[in-house]
Order: structure tokens, then sequence, then C-alpha cells
């Protein structure tokens, strides 16, 4: 006979939660998996915003993240398609981003949260953000 352990308890929640995932926010994951985190977003909204965008310039409007973070970030955004990056054989070096068309793809998506915080902002009161 088997015994019911608080561990085979824990994995069968864990199991039962990762098909409910699965089954019914696999869109909603993958997505968070590609424009997820703290920076991207951020990163996207500057990037449509001007476009292209140099990195010294995402560097001085993105002013509490690190170098390394802005890097890692815009690699991961590139690795997966949504922006592009271009470097010039230029001296000091020179590099640009820009959407994809996929990644253009996001901006009514992008433009509708940037709406809804400004309509959020307002209901709120004058906050500074």
């Amino acid at each position: 006979m088997k015994k019911n352990t608080i561990d085979d308890i824990q994995a069968d929640t864990q199991s039962e939660k990762d098909v409910w995932e699965e089954e019914n926010n696999c869109a909603m994951t993958k997505a968070m998996k590609v424009i997820g985190g703290k920076w991207k977003l951020l990163l996207l909204n500057a990037i449509r915003k001007e476009c292209p965008m140099r990195f010294g310039e995402l560097r001085k409007k993105m002013k509490d993240i690190t170098h390394a973070t802005l890097t890692l970030q815009l690699r991961e955004l590139e690795r997966d398609g949504i922006i592009e990056r271009k470097v010039y054989a230029e001296t000091p070096p020179r590099v640009e981003y820009k959407l994809t068309t996929i990644g253009k793809k996001l901006v009514p998506t992008i433009q509708a949260l940037c709406d809804w915080g400004d309509e959020y902002h307002a209901l709120q009161g004058p906050k500074s953000c």
C-alpha cells in the first residue's frame, strides 16, 4: 500500500498546475517568455518611438539599467526575432536596433499598455511615475 507523503502531494499539485498552465495559458506563457521581465517592454517602447535606436541612446533613456543587463535584454530580443541589430564598421563602432516585422506586430499592444497606464494614472490622481 502506497503512503501519500507531503512530497507526493506537492508533486501531484505541481503536475496539475503545469497541465493547467499549458492548456489554459499556453499562448500567454509563450509571449511572456519573449517579452516578459523588467526591461523588455520598456526597451521595445523606446525603440518603437525612435526607430532605429542606437545603443548609447537606449542607455541614456534607461538610466537604471546596467550596461550588462541592457546588452543581455537586447540580445534576447534579437535572438527571439523581435528586434534587428545592425553594426556599422566605423570608428567608434555604431550599433542600431530596430523592430523586425514580427516585432512591429507588438506596437498596438505596447500602445494599448501605454494608453491603459495613462488612464490608470489619471484615475489614481497626480502621482509621479
